[in-house]
């Protein structure tokens, strides 16, 4: 498919920031975007790049009314030889069709997904920082468009990609995070859209994240929505536990969204045969190997965080020390092996970084 490129004269080209070590996370954009639109019969069409700004939908659209709404997150980065990488998009691309299976909506093309946001990042190249730590924030989206009231899947959506410039997601960086233990509620259930990238998921956990941001916690730890004693995950990422020497996480059974960060230290971890399971595991069982002093470190998994090491979680108003309260050495490597495949700066023997320019 063409891609048509509707670009801004240079003269209304937003400045660019100064300080790269102060762009925060999520606000600022950049001056362009790539979209497309499906149309029921037509299929894919009208691949574009337009300048970045408000999108037009009707009082009716469907995704104002009944959530059909996917979405992505992806980086992208310079590598020490000057040039532009991905990591693991194809790994994106799979799991928002999945995302998009789940909500009865068309998968956009792989093939002219890839294309679409190689050329976006080729065409917004220079929006990428270079300070360590930073990289270009990538947000894939997908919203149903047609006007209409009453519970329908819809026949018309719309697809783009939007970037902008970004640091560390969380205001302490690579330090150790303050969890809350949520009981009361629940951001998934069984047969719900837990596994699947949609704004549902991230409105039902608003209001206990206010609470638990109001009280001084940097996230809240979800239980399972049945028996409030199964670990399932943070509200940004997958969590993994160093229990004995074993790394632990909740296993993919349909109410965790399949990170794709989590694969990688996953699959890292096997690689320096280091046990991994991927199984069940309760707060109790985290709380008695703590007492026991079994419990080694915890951290939490992530597009944007990449990894984020957890200092103590608090449940029933009782504080549960990590480990001495520090970085564990497992999250330590892995951040350090993760980003340094993404920058270019370690050797990438799974495959993982797809070169865009």
């Amino acid at each position: 498919m063409e891609i048509k490129k509707n670009l801004l004269p240079a003269d209304k080209l937003q400045p660019k920031p100064k300080d790269e070590n102060a762009l925060g996370f999520g606000r600022i954009f950049a001056d362009h975007l790539f979209a497309m639109d499906y149309e029921e019969g037509k299929g894919w069409i009208n691949a574009r790049i337009d300048p970045y700004g408000p999108i037009a939908l009707d009082p009716a659209a469907l995704v104002l009314h009944y959530g059909q709404e996917v979405f992505e997150g992806m980086k992208a980065y310079y590598g020490k030889d000057g040039g532009v990488y991905l990591f693991r998009p194809e790994a994106n691309i799979k799991r928002m069709a999945n995302s998009c299976a789940r909500l009865c909506m068309p998968a956009p093309d792989k093939d002219i997904f890839l294309e679409g946001l190689m050329e976006l990042l080729r065409t917004e190249k220079g929006w990428i920082p270079k300070a360590p730590g930073t990289s270009l924030y990538i947000r894939p989206n997908m919203i149903a468009t047609e006007a209409a009231l009453g519970v329908k899947v819809s026949d018309n959506y719309l697809f783009y990609i939007m970037v902008g410039p970004v640091g560390a997601y969380y205001p302490e960086g690579f330090a150790p995070t303050k969890i809350y233990v949520e009981e009361k509620y629940v951001r998934a259930a069984p047969g719900g859209l837990g596994e699947a990238k949609t704004a549902a998921n991230y409105a039902a956990s608003l209001f206990a994240g206010e609470k638990a941001h109001e009280e001084g916690y940097t996230q809240v730890l979800w239980l399972d929505a049945c028996d409030k004693k199964t670990i399932e995950e943070v509200g940004t990422s997958n969590m993994f536990f160093v229990i004995d020497g074993e790394v632990t996480t909740a296993p993919l059974d349909g109410t965790i969204l399949p990170g794709i960060t989590r694969d990688s230290a996953i699959t890292l971890c096997k690689h320096w045969n280091i046990p991994v399971s991927e199984r069940k595991i309760t707060i109790d069982e985290v709380i008695k190997a703590q007492e026991d002093g079994r419990l080694d470190e915890a951290f939490g998994s992530g597009t944007a965080a990449v990894i984020s090491p957890v200092g103590s979680f608090t449940y029933r108003g009782q504080e549960i020390p990590v480990g001495k309260g520090e970085t564990g050495d497992i999250s330590r490597r892995l951040y350090d092996e993760i980003t340094g495949i993404q920058w270019g700066e370690r050797p990438d023997p799974f495959g993982w970084v797809t070169k865009v320019c």
